[in-house]
């Protein structure tokens, strides 16, 4: 086994691992979860381009005849690179004792000031830095603020 097959193997078990804390663990920390709501994606021609670059990648290991097992790696690599940005959607999760927001957990009690941008954005500014969340329907925004309410 090369040391390409090592690095793309710790990369799909990153990425695994990821996928897996974000789909089923992260609802079942810090108690029940009060709110669900599905966030904009983001960043979409990057993960285009890194497909792009594995099938590149893909491509030249098959006309080199290369190893069948980083074929494998690299099909696997783009399939989970492919899910975590095209079929999963980011999430915002609300809890009694705070949210969590790009997979980090948010106490309510660090929230400064909170702001609707005319496009509708909810800016969330904490002791240093401010949160932009983009929601996928704006009927979200008001489940948001009646549930704000309620824990201020």
């Amino acid at each position: 086994m090369s040391v390409t097959d090592i690095a793309l193997i710790i990369f799909i078990i990153f990425l695994l691992a990821y996928a897996i804390y974000d789909e089923f663990l992260m609802d079942k920390q810090k108690g029940e979860t009060l709110l669900r709501v599905k966030l904009q994606r983001r960043n979409k021609l990057d993960a285009i381009i890194f497909i792009g670059l594995l099938a590149i990648l893909l491509y030249n290991n098959l006309n080199a005849h290369g190893s069948t097992v980083t074929t494998y790696l690299l099909i696997s690599l783009a399939l989970i690179a492919f899910y975590n940005s095209f079929i999963r959607w980011p999430k915002m999760l609300f809890k009694a004792g705070g949210f969590f927001y790009a997979n980090i957990f948010i106490t309510y009690d660090r929230i400064k000031a909170m702001n609707l941008s005319e496009d509708g954005i909810l800016v969330i500014q904490l002791e240093q830095k401010k949160l932009l969340v983009r929601v996928r329907e704006l009927d979200d925004l008001e489940r948001i603020y009646k549930l704000m309410v309620n824990f201020q």
